[in-house]
C-alpha cells in the first residue's frame, strides 16, 4: 500500500505543478478576446484565427483543470443523499464511483481520443472557417486531459482504499477543515458550556 501512496503523491505533485500554469491560457484567451474586440470595433476587422483560439485555450484550460479540481475535491456532486451518510459510507460510494463509472469513462475516451488526434495531426486538418487553424492541437487535449484525469482518479481512489484502512486521515479534508464528527463534537461542547453557564435575569 506504501507504493500505491507515493505514486499517489507523486500524481498529486504533477498535476498540482501542470496547474500551476494552465491558469495562465485563462488570462491570455481573455487577452486575446479583448484585441480581437478593440480591433473589430476600431477597425472594422477580425480574423476566425482570433475567435477559434479563444476556444482552443478555453478547451484546453477546462480539459487540463479537471484534474485538479478533482484533487481539490471540488466537482460538481448531487449531494442531496451523499451528505446523509458517514464520512466512511461516502468514500465506499467513491470507491465505487472511481472504480465502476469514472476510470472506464476516461479510459474509453482516451481510447477513442488518440486515433482523432492521431488522424487531425497527420491530415493536417484544418478549420473549415476562413483563416482558420489547425486542428491537431485542440484535439491533443481530449486524450491528455483525460489522461490527466485518469491518474487523479486513480489517486483519489487509492487515498480512499487507504483512508478506509486507517493508513491515512480523510483525504477530502483541507487544511485546517474540520470534519463532521470534529463539528459535531465541538456543536456538543457548546451546548454543554451553554447550559452550565448560570442564568441571570
Amino acid at each position: 500500500m506504501q507504493g500505491l501512496l507515493a505514486f499517489s503523491n507523486a500524481v498529486d505533485r504533477f498535476n498540482t505543478w501542470i496547474n500551476r500554469y494552465v491558469i495562465w491560457l485563462i488570462l491570455a484567451a481573455t487577452l486575446i478576446s479583448a484585441i480581437n474586440a478593440l480591433v473589430r470595433k476600431i477597425f472594422n476587422n477580425s480574423s476566425n484565427a482570433f475567435l477559434e483560439v479563444q476556444w482552443y485555450l478555453f478547451a484546453a484550460s477546462f480539459l487540463l483543470a479537471s484534474c485538479y479540481t478533482l484533487l481539490q475535491n471540488e466537482h460538481v456532486k448531487i449531494d442531496v443523499v451523499y451528505s446523509r451518510f458517514t464520512r466512511r459510507t461516502q468514500t465506499q460510494i467513491d470507491i465505487f464511483g472511481f472504480a465502476c463509472f469514472m476510470l472506464p469513462m476516461c479510459t474509453a475516451v482516451m481510447w477513442f481520443g488518440v486515433p482523432f488526434f492521431w488522424k487531425g495531426l497527420v491530415s493536417g486538418e484544418m478549420s473549415s472557417n476562413a483563416g482558420g487553424l489547425i486542428r491537431w492541437p485542440v484535439y491533443a487535449m481530449i486524450p491528455l486531459g483525460f489522461g490527466l484525469l485518469w491518474l487523479q482518479g486513480m489517486s483519489e481512489l487509492i487515498k480512499r482504499v487507504a483512508f478506509l484502512k486507517g493508513i491515512i486521515p480523510d483525504p477530502t479534508l483541507k487544511p485546517g477543515e474540520k470534519s463532521a464528527e470534529e463539528e459535531l463534537a465541538e456543536e456538543i461542547r457548546k451546548l454543554a458550556e451553554a447550559k452550565s453557564l448560570p442564568h441571570t435575569n
